[in-house]
């Protein structure tokens, strides 16, 4: 049995994000994902509430860490890590509680909040994931020998939405078959088939709204 799950969520946990724990599950469900990961800046808050009260939707409590060097996400985590920590750091704590370690949007030249390519380079053998198409990245420099050569030695690459509000939810997503801990998650993401399509760059103007507004 497959699933279709979208990595890269944000709700109103995250200061950049309006969107309620109860528009995510509906929305999500509509259309027709099956799982999604919610991945709140610097806090899994909102995260462990949809996952105690989702029935019908699969969720994997995740969190999108800020370090000195840049974000990193950690996956199937049952505690919160602070952001500040170094990169090593924080790879460290998510190991430490069973997780999995990914790097989003690292293509994006115009992130500013992105891991840089030394940082990168550095941590790359304790990496999971790499986030090799997000939906809201602008100006994407995608390095295909990079991403080739450590998929080789077996990090994973994925898509995530990266939503934001509503229309995001879904946009990329990755179709994995059945697991039940988070190796067997990764071990399928290898075989997973992968469906990505761009967001509009209006997200980005409406994302600075809500961060004005909150």
């Amino acid at each position: 049995m497959s699933f279709k799950i979208d990595l890269h969520v944000h709700t109103s946990h995250s200061p950049c994000s309006n969107l309620s724990l109860r528009t995510i599950e509906t929305v999500a469900r509509k259309r027709g994902l099956d799982g999604i990961a919610i991945t709140d800046h610097n806090t899994i808050a909102g995260a462990l509430v949809l996952k105690s009260r989702a029935a019908q939707l699969l969720v994997i409590v995740a969190e999108e860490i800020k370090t000195r060097e840049g974000e990193i996400i950690g996956y199937f985590l049952a505690e919160g890590i602070p952001p500040a920590l170094s990169a090593r750091e924080t790879i460290r704590e998510i190991r430490r509680q069973g997780g999995l370690v990914s790097i989003p949007h690292p293509f994006d030249t115009l992130r500013t909040s992105r891991l840089g390519r030394s940082a990168l380079e550095e941590v790359i053998s304790e990496v999971d994931m790499i986030e090799v198409f997000n939906s809201r990245d602008l100006l994407q420099n995608t390095d295909a020998e990079f991403i080739e050569a450590w998929k080789n030695k077996g990090v994973v690459p994925v898509v995530g939405s990266d939503a934001h509000q509503r229309w995001e939810i879904g946009k990329s997503y990755m179709v994995i078959e059945e697991f039940n801990s988070p190796q067997e998650f990764l071990a399928n993401l290898r075989t997973a088939q992968s469906v990505y399509k761009k967001s509009p760059f209006w997200v980005h103007l409406v994302t600075k709204i809500v961060k004005q507004l909150k």
